[in-house]
């Protein structure tokens, strides 16, 4: 696994900042730290962490982050194969997360519109958990994704973040 690019996605705007939705870019801003300044070019924001991996975080909506990530891939002149999206997934429990290459979108509006914008699935997802464990009733993604996350889930989070951000590559701590 060479990865060049790593895209978390989420929503832009103070509204969606620490919803379950924006997971991926809560991971980017960890992996990046505090001080890190990110450079902004029209549809993303950049960091550039090491010399040969680099942060991303689209400023369109989720639904719409094909657009973003297929000028992040051109802009950085990386092939698919080299970018690893991080997004939410209501199907893994919270504190969980699993790794995958080439698989369909399974109903994730954001990885469906960068399916069609790179015109492939060849490209790696680490798909975070945010179904919690205490849930009596499962709810439907859409009544999940949009809520605050609270401080003990963020926790947790931060937690999985500390541990899968030492699997990625140039990142080993």
């Amino acid at each position: 696994m060479e990865i060049k690019l790593i895209i978390g996605l989420g929503n832009p705007g103070s509204e969606y900042k620490n919803t379950y939705h924006n997971v991926g870019q809560l991971f980017i801003d960890h992996l990046a730290g505090e001080k890190a300044n990110f450079k902004k070019k029209s549809s993303f924001e950049y960091f550039q962490l090491t010399n040969l991996l680099t942060l991303v975080k689209p400023l369109t909506f989720m639904n719409q982050s094909g657009g973003a990530a297929l000028n992040a891939r051109k802009y950085f002149n990386s092939k698919p194969r080299e970018i690893l999206v991080v997004h939410d997934d209501s199907d893994i429990p919270l504190g969980s997360f699993k790794l995958s290459f080439g698989r369909g979108s399974a109903g994730h509006q954001g990885i469906e519109s960068i399916i069609k914008s790179l015109k492939t699935n060849k490209f790696y997802r680490l798909r975070i958990g945010i179904r919690p464990s205490k849930e009596i009733r499962r709810k439907k993604a859409n009544e999940l994704v949009l809520k605050k996350i609270p401080t003990r889930e963020k926790q947790i989070l931060k937690k999985l973040f500390r541990e899968v951000s030492v699997l990625l590559p140039g990142n080993e701590q």
